[in-house]
């Protein structure tokens, strides 16, 4: 019942909008108006984000892991680069909004998920388990792509100020998109026995195998993307009053993409700390490292491509305290997921390292 309601209340709010949003979205110089429709849409696409999550997990029991998780992973990482697309083909510009938002879900799932996971995880079992092959592979992906994407864009001569030249959009576009790829091969087939928990993979295949069912799974499917496209499509007037915002606050640039990563992140992160309480460090695992593998690996090419169509200026170089803060990070989870079992010291260490982010965002 509460699956009907939510789609009915999406479907709705996409239908409200697309008669009357022209009107509203032109009138926002009203304090109470904007935030009253903010908190309008944002209520919306959280709750049918919930929704998403609900369908990709019980795909996730039926498919088992690794490709569970992995079907979670696409569908939120793609609202993501929904609402940046979005964004980008309003009428203002946005050349670090991308940048802006891919730094930011790498900072809360690589810091703030997998640091309060492993602190809650550390306190409530002492130590948990995982797969160090799938953790390794994650990495071994994470690490190239955002040098490539966030890093050298800085220090290339042909053009200034962290942007690509056309050969080189071209060029970095096809170089993530085939890593990706190649990754996503060795986790879903050759190597799929990276991404499971060793003493648990027998019995979740066995459970799986008895759930999978072409009908049942067809029903999840449509499900799932009936949950997504309402997001997709309010994607547009959210940024529209998103941007609006911060604008008239004078909050920081970076902040857009910060609420663009919470708000898509949330209910995969909700997901990945469920697992954890659970004990089930390897698909925690599987969902942050994830989420961080497709973000960049979809990301980037989606937004050097609105770039390249639209003519706009996209800026991928970060500071040099965010690349530091990146560093810092990759370097840390190098570390963190070298063992076969996590603590509570690595937790509060990757929590600190979010702490310090979020104070960087406001006083950089």
């Amino acid at each position: 019942m509460t699956g009907a309601l939510r789609l009915a209340v999406a479907w709705a709010t996409v239908l409200a909008f697309a008669w009357f949003g022209k009107g509203w979205l032109g009138d926002l110089a009203q304090p109470w108006f904007a935030g009253g429709l903010f908190a309008w849409l944002l209520a919306v696409i959280v709750w049918s984000a919930f929704g998403v999550v609900h369908e990709a997990e019980d795909l996730a029991h039926r498919l088992g892991e690794p490709l569970g998780t992995l079907v979670l992973t696409l569908s939120i990482v793609i609202i993501e680069v929904a609402l940046i697309s979005a964004v980008m083909l309003s009428a203002k510009e946005a050349p670090t909004l991308g940048r802006d938002t891919m730094f930011a879900v790498l900072m809360i799932v690589l810091n703030g998920v997998v640091g309060l996971g492993l602190l809650m995880g550390g306190l409530r079992h002492h130590q948990q388990s995982y797969n160090l092959q799938g953790a390794s592979a994650f990495l071994s992906v994470i690490i190239p792509l955002t040098t490539i994407a966030l890093i050298i864009p800085n220090f290339t001569s042909s053009t200034a100020d962290g942007t690509l030249t056309t050969l080189q959009a071209v060029a970095f576009s096809v170089f993530t998109l085939a890593l990706y790829g190649v990754f996503l091969l060795i986790q879903t087939s050759r190597h799929s026995d990276f991404f499971q928990d060793a003493e648990e993979a027998a019995d979740a295949e066995a459970a799986a195998a008895g759930a999978r069912s072409a009908g049942a799974i067809g029903k999840h499917v449509v499900l799932l993307l009936a949950n997504v496209v309402p997001i997709v499509l309010l994607a547009k007037s959210l940024a529209v009053i998103l941007d609006h915002g911060i604008a008239a606050l004078g909050a920081p640039s970076a902040l857009g993409g910060v609420l663009i990563a919470a708000i898509v992140f949330t209910p995969e992160a909700i997901s990945a700390l469920r697992a954890i309480a659970r004990n089930e460090l390897q698909r925690a695992i599987n969902l942050c490292l994830g989420a961080a593998t497709s973000t960049v690996g979809l990301t980037v090419p989606a937004i050097l491509t609105i770039g390249l169509l639209t003519g706009q200026t996209v800026v991928l170089g970060l500071k040099p305290t965010e690349m530091t803060l990146l560093a810092v990070t990759l370097i840390l989870s190098t570390q963190t997921f070298s063992g076969l079992r996590t603590t509570v010291l690595e937790g509060a260490v990757h929590l600190v390292v979010f702490f310090v982010y979020l104070v960087l965002i406001f006083s950089p």
